[in-house]
């Protein structure tokens, strides 16, 4: 019988931090979500991806495990925002120590930053053979080591242990890309509070990764701006009547400035898939799988697919995972699975 092994994925998002503890086999089968929570956080503490009120972050991080239960202090942290850089890049092939160890000197004219300055790593996905030897073809994943410090700090100080770190796109296809997602080519397409990660992969191996710096927050803000509403009621609304909020006369005022944001959300999906289309001809995107908190939101997706020409429909990470008894049943999570992809594939780490 495989070994099963239990971790807890941490995502410090814009609005909110997740954890995720899941039971999973070495070989990536069974599994199971064993406990989850969740805690607000206050406005502007995490901007951009990167902790900006330490005291606020590490305080809900307390909560978070107190509320949780969590069998272990140990965490697996996601990172993921516009200062990190994922570039496509082919290596000679040797031991992995050595490799990871070798990529200051190997990659430093690829990076967007100094390489004393980046916290780097070397996904391989498959060898490739020339007259000059066996390399690894793959993505060469580099972030700026202050922004990520920055918030090993926030969960240190909170008590945990980051044992590891991971790209938050690389945890999106872990826990959405398996069962009938797992074949083909698929984008998938979290859109988060301030962020949207998108991510395409052929038979569940990420061949492209791109992080934009907006989200359902920017259209919130937008309507509640242009209207003179609060954020809580302009978040209300786009939820209940999406994209279509806009038609009504009541709202007149708010839809150049958020038919402009709308339009810049899309336009950054569209280029990330069409960037990879135009240099994988042979491998087109076959379907959007969309996550993330506005995911929900009425007709964004029949608009990304518009958008896109490629048929879209909702990932649920929660498909195919055991609940355990501590966790309830699915329905606790109903209307926000979405929410959880990336924390469900952080605590799949250990298993990858």
């Amino acid at each position: 019988m495989a070994k099963k092994t239990n971790s807890v994925g941490l995502d410090i998002g814009a609005t909110a931090v997740r954890a995720a503890e899941v039971t999973s086999s070495a070989q990536g089968g069974d599994v199971e979500l064993v406990r989850y929570a969740e805690q607000s956080l206050p406005p502007n503490a995490v901007r951009d991806g990167e902790v900006v009120d330490q005291l606020a972050v590490t305080q809900a991080i307390k909560s978070l495990w107190a509320q949780g239960d969590f069998s272990t202090k140990d965490v697996i942290l996601g990172v993921g925002n516009q200062r990190v850089a994922v570039r496509p890049m082919t290596l000679a092939k040797m031991p992995y120590a050595e490799l990871q160890a070798s990529l200051p000197f190997q990659v430093q004219e690829s990076l967007p930053m100094p390489a004393d300055e980046a916290v780097m790593s070397f996904l391989p996905t498959y060898e490739t053979q020339s007259e000059l030897g066996v390399s690894w073809e793959g993505l060469l994943v580099a972030a700026w080591k202050e922004g990520v410090m920055t918030n090993v700090r926030a969960v240190e100080s909170a008590g945990l242990k980051p044992v590891s770190i991971d790209l938050c796109g690389f945890a999106l296809v872990r826990s959405m890309a398996r069962g009938a997602l797992a074949q083909g080519t698929t984008a998938l397409v979290d859109i988060g509070a301030r962020i949207t990660t998108v991510v395409v992969t052929t038979d569940a191996v990420p061949r492209f990764v791109r992080v934009l710096s907006t989200g359902a927050e920017n259209l919130t803000e937008t309507l509640a701006r242009s209207t003179g509403m609060g954020l809580q009621d302009a978040g209300q609304i786009l939820r209940t009547q999406g994209l279509n909020a806009v038609n009504a006369p009541e709202y007149a005022s708010a839809a150049g400035p958020f038919g402009d944001a709308t339009r810049t959300l899309l336009e950054g999906i569209r280029s990330s898939i069409g960037f990879y289309a135009q240099n994988n001809p042979t491998a087109p995107v076959q379907v959007v799988v969309l996550t993330g908190g506005g995911a929900t939101m009425p007709g964004l997706g029949q608009t990304i697919a518009s958008a896109t020409r490629t048929r879209a429909l909702l990932g649920n990470p929660l498909e195919g995972v055991s609940m355990g008894r501590k966790v309830g049943g699915a329905d606790a999570f109903r209307g926000r699975e979405g929410t959880m992809a990336m924390t469900i594939g952080l605590g799949l780490g250990v298993a990858a």
